[in-house]
């Protein structure tokens, strides 16, 4: 992603914030600004996922979609339209529009058209007057988090516990995987994968010592594994080809 960029995260529920945290918070550490935008979150989990993103570096905000009623009207892509010419960014990470279809998650597959009709919107004349003071902003380089098919990895061992660290104040999420885990697995299986699952006391800590054994998993078979080059990695699908003066390495 080179240093110091204005990356933007265009997110749906929220857990998103952590999922790339490490290449937002490598953003931040390097002298750019890393922000998040969340279309969908209770308002159970949105201190918990503002806290995620504090302690990645990352500037949190929400554009309170309804659940269930996201459209592709003027208006709800005026509010991404809006936070796109606001912020500016170089670099724009969303969901995985192949990923998105195959995710049964309420309102993916609405919210990914209408994030790429954003983006699309924010570099034309749409809304110059509703939106005075904002001018059209180029469609910035797009890379696409958790693809099924990536072509990028980004090296995430120096900021580990800080990706580590804010999946813990996911709260919300931990027990809602807490049960999910449970009814998905036998014991004997969430035994092998985490050693003492069993006696652990509720769904949070259930929940937490799974995701992070799937977590470093993940992350390992992107980065060390299949002949990698880093420890730990996040995996990314670039849009469109990258344009070089020359051969990089």
């Amino acid at each position: 992603m080179g240093v110091g960029k204005k990356v933007l995260l265009l997110g749906v529920y929220g857990m998103e914030v952590v999922e790339c945290g490490g290449a937002l918070a490598k953003n931040v550490l390097n002298g750019g600004e890393s922000f998040a935008s969340i279309m969908l979150s209770s308002e159970k989990s949105r201190p918990q996922i503002s806290k995620a993103a504090e302690v990645l570096g990352v500037k949190m905000h929400f554009t309170n979609f309804q659940y269930g009623y996201v459209d592709l009207n003027p208006e709800s892509k005026m509010r991404l339209v809006k936070v796109i010419r606001e912020i500016k960014p170089d670099i724009i990470i969303t969901q995985d529009p192949e990923h998105s279809f195959h995710d049964l998650d309420p309102d993916r597959r609405q919210a990914m058209i209408l994030i790429l009709e954003g983006i699309a919107l924010a570099s034309r004349d749409f809304a110059l007057e509703e939106l005075p003071g904002l001018e059209p902003h180029p469609i910035p380089t797009i890379y696409y988090m958790t693809p099924h098919h990536p072509n990028t990895v980004v090296n995430v061992s120096e900021v580990w516990e800080k990706k580590d660290a804010a999946m813990e104040v996911l709260e919300s999420q931990m027990e809602f995987s807490g049960v999910h885990f449970k009814n998905a697995l036998s014991e004997k299986e969430l035994e092998i994968l985490s050693p003492g699952f069993t006696a652990l006391k509720n769904d949070y800590e259930k929940g937490r010592a799974v995701h992070k054994v799937l977590d470093k998993a993940v992350h390992v078979y992107h980065g060390l594994a299949t002949h990698g080059h880093f420890a730990l990695a996040e995996a990314y699908r670039r849009e469109g080809n990258f344009h070089l003066n020359e051969l990089i390495m």
